[in-house]
Order: C-alpha cells, then structure tokens, then sequence
C-alpha cells in the first residue's frame, strides 16, 4: 500500500518557501505516495500549478494572491472570521498581548506572528490519519502539525533565520519538541535556531531547496522581459515587499549611485504591504525614473537573464531561492553580508557580499559595474552550481520508516 503524507503551508503564493514546495511536490514518486496539501489560510494562486496527483484537502479555497489588494482583502476577512470562531481571539488575548508587547521592545515589529497560533487553532481539522506529517514553514503551519494533525511521524522545515524573523519560544509554546525531525534549509540557519532550542539539535538536518534549472532556463526564453528601451546598467531585485527584504536601504543605495553619476535603472519584481510606503520613499529621493517597483509577475526568468546585476540586499535570509534563481541564469550577484546569503554568495568567487548599507550596496554595485572582466567570472562560476534534488527527498521520505 502507498503511504500517506501530509504537507502543510501557511498561504500558497508565489514567495520562496511555496515555490520551494511546489518543486518538491513534482518530485515526490507518486507511485509510492499519497500526498495531501493543506494550506492554512486557505489562499494563494500556486494551486493551480500543483501535479494532478496532489489532493488539496482544504474544503474551502481562494485562488487570490496574498499579494494582491484583492487578496489582502480576503486575507483580513478571514483572520477576522478565525478570531470570532468559538472566541478564539478572546481566549488567545493574553497571549497575543503578553507577545504583542515584548515584540515593540524590539527593531521589527513583526506582529503577523502574533496571529499564526490563531489561524491554526481555528483551522478546520482534518479527519484522516498519515504515515507522515510535513510542516513546511515555521509559525502556522508548524503550530497546525504539532498540534492539530493525527500522523506516526511528524517533520517541520525552517526558512529563515529564527531569531531575526521574530519567532520566540513564548511564541512557539513547545511546539518544536512534538516534531520527529527540524530541516533546516542552510546550516546558519540551523545554528540560529539551535541557539534559542540547543536541546533539539540531534533531531536537526540540513535539507537545501529543490530548484528545477531546466524548467527555469526554458521559461527564460519563453516571455519577452524588459520592454522599456534603457541601454545602460540593469540592476535586479525579486521579491516580495517586506521589511526584511531591505527596500528602504537599496533605495538609498540608489540615491548615492545618482549622485555619483552612476547610470543605472534599478528594477524589483515582486508585491507586498510596503509598496505605497517604498513608493513614496522613491518619490522624495526623485528616483522615479531609477528605482521601478514593476509588481509581481508570473515568470521572472527572463528579467533575471536580461539584467546586468542581480542584488539582494537583504536584512535576514533562509536560503534565498532568488539568488539561486539567478546564479542558474548566470547573473553577477551582490548579496547582503548576512545569515543565508553567506551560505550561497561565495565572496570574491561567484558573487560579492556587501555591508547592508547605503554606502556598501552603492559601492559594491558601482565596483562591479566598472569591471566587466569580474562580472564575466562571477557569470561562469555561478550558473555551473547544480542542487540535488534526489538526495533531498530520500531525506525526507526515509522519516516515514525510520
């Protein structure tokens, strides 16, 4: 008989841990398995590329981008609806406040967290009984699987960097001693976590994302990418608009890189809660013209092989599926000195980790455009890494007999 396993996500939009899934689920043998999905809140537009073998078991679902102000929409509707359901946003009261305010003594504020042990609580349950249990994202999904799901054995992936992204153990309440087995997606971010969980580290491992590079450098050619006419330097940046993505410093960079009379066009793919702020911010450094926020799109490849630059000036990563996106399409990369981004951006041989500065960004950036030679080199090192696909899963599925 096949075995039964279970995977969990938080929302199922285009960001890095749900394209990460997505690949992982073509891969899985379905000869051998039966897999479920759920998606806790029940959203996201990914589900429309899921294998015909895959069964959603969500009995409810909105095809909307968490992204979008349509999707925003849906999204506040239903936290709302979770809170109201058998008073849970009253019974969790203390909780979300006791947590709300140990989180403004802090830089980042990121209050969604407060709203993870909500949505699990109040998600529908699933009757069925699995052979294995997957949480692929820290926070609600984690909390669903620990504490909601009937499986023999249960696994949880960590993203990103634990303590930067604003997860405690008040937070959590235990929730990582009831998971068989912690993936964590490089070893900084390993090391992150085990410091706030030293105790689990024997149940710990690596498991680097699944990345389809036929898939990406076929869909590099299919679309037509940049349509305006600019001739000088591209600069690119995918994802989503969020805080730790570092928006707000690469537009600064920006500023500095005009003031030098750098001539370059600075282009982000990708959506999010901070557009309207990231809008006006580019607005007041007169960067209209130097620093587009072209929105999301739902096939970035070409952009990644047209540009001259890809930059990721983050504040805090996992494993940036981005950047790997773009080494496979043979960009020079500038990447934040941080957590992550070390694991994949070899300084000096294929890329160049910068200080997360103003000046660092802009000085990496103007450094690399005058040196076309080194741009070259960083091309041919980076498109020539390969991930291992096969050996990633056999890690994943072995949990069922261990």
């Amino acid at each position: 008989m096949k075995k039964s396993v279970l995977f969990v996500i938080n929302t199922f939009s285009k960001g890095g841990a749900e394209v990460a899934l997505l690949e992982l689920l073509k891969h899985i043998d379905h000869n051998q398995y039966n897999i479920d999905l759920f998606v806790l809140m029940g959203q996201g537009e990914l589900v429309g590329q899921l294998p015909p073998e895959i069964r959603l078991v969500n009995k409810a679902y909105d095809t909307s981008s968490v992204l979008t102000s349509l999707g925003k929409r849906a999204l506040f509707k239903h936290v709302l609806k979770c809170a109201l359901h058998h008073a849970n946003g009253i019974r969790l009261l203390p909780y979300m406040v006791g947590n709300g305010l140990a989180m403004m003594r802090k830089e980042n504020h990121p209050y969604k967290n407060l709203f993870w042990r909500l949505m699990s609580d109040s998600a529908e349950r699933l009757d069925q009984h699995y052979d294995l249990a997957v949480a692929f994202l820290e926070g609600g999904s984690s909390y669903y699987v620990a504490d909601h799901v009937n499986a023999d054995k249960k696994v949880t992936y960590i993203h990103v960097d634990y303590q930067q992204a604003g997860y405690t153990k008040e937070l959590d309440r235990a929730c990582y001693e009831k998971f068989d087995h912690l993936f964590m997606v490089s070893k900084e971010v390993q090391e992150k976590f085990l410091e706030v969980y030293p105790d689990l580290r024997e149940r710990t491992s690596i498991f680097y994302n699944i990345i389809d590079h036929e898939m990406i450098l076929q869909k590099a050619i299919e679309d037509d990418g940049f349509l305006d006419a600019y001739d000088g330097t591209r600069l690119l940046t995918v994802g989503r608009l969020h805080y730790q993505k570092g928006y707000d410093i690469a537009i600064q960079a920006m500023q500095i890189l005009k003031k030098r009379g750098v001539r370059a066009r600075w282009y982000v793919l990708g959506d999010g809660a901070l557009r309207d702020k990231l809008q006006e911010q580019i607005r007041e450094a007169d960067l209209e013209e130097d620093f587009i926020l072209m929105g999301a799109v739902s096939n970035p490849y070409p952009y990644y092989e047209q540009c001259d630059i890809y930059v990721h000036a983050t504040r805090y990563e996992g494993k940036s599926i981005a950047i790997q996106e773009a080494m496979i399409l043979g960009c020079p990369v500038i990447a934040s000195n941080c957590v992550g981004n070390r694991e994949t951006v070899d300084d000096g041989v294929n890329g160049i980790l910068c200080d997360l500065s103003p000046q660092g960004i802009a000085d990496a950036i103007e450094d690399l455009i005058m040196d076309k030679a080194l741009r070259m080199k960083y091309s041919v090192q980076a498109s020539s890494i390969r991930s291992v696909t096969d050996r990633e899963i056999y890690h994943l599925m072995k949990m069922i007999d261990a």
